[in-house]
């Protein structure tokens, strides 16, 4: 005889339930390790600074210590003060950046 035999479990809808739980499980699993991984998790007792848009009109920085985030934005205007050329910033090749003092 060709074919098979159906049984009671075949025809069980609680399977298809238990298989929901499992790939819910699954995504919030995924979600968790998302939230750990980035940097200004909030379980995290490291500091951090993130900058956003690097050297763009709309860039932002945020600062994490401890607890604490502090966000800075760009106005897009040129700042003005008093100083004293300190040294001089060459960028490599390969993108590092060396600060050679005067």
């Amino acid at each position: 005889m060709r074919g098979r035999f159906i049984t009671e479990e075949d025809d069980d809808p609680i399977l298809s339930v238990v298989n929901l739980i499992d790939l819910f499980l699954v995504i919030a699993v995924i979600l968790l390790i998302i939230v750990v991984q980035n940097p200004l998790n909030p379980f995290a007792a490291e500091n951090v600074v993130v900058v956003e848009n690097p050297g763009q009109e709309n860039m932002r920085i945020t600062i994490k210590e401890g607890e604490e985030l502090t966000r800075y934005e760009s106005s897009g205007e040129m700042g003005e003060g008093e100083g004293v050329k300190a040294g001089i910033t060459y960028r490599l090749p390969d993108g590092k950046m060396v600060y050679v003092p005067e």
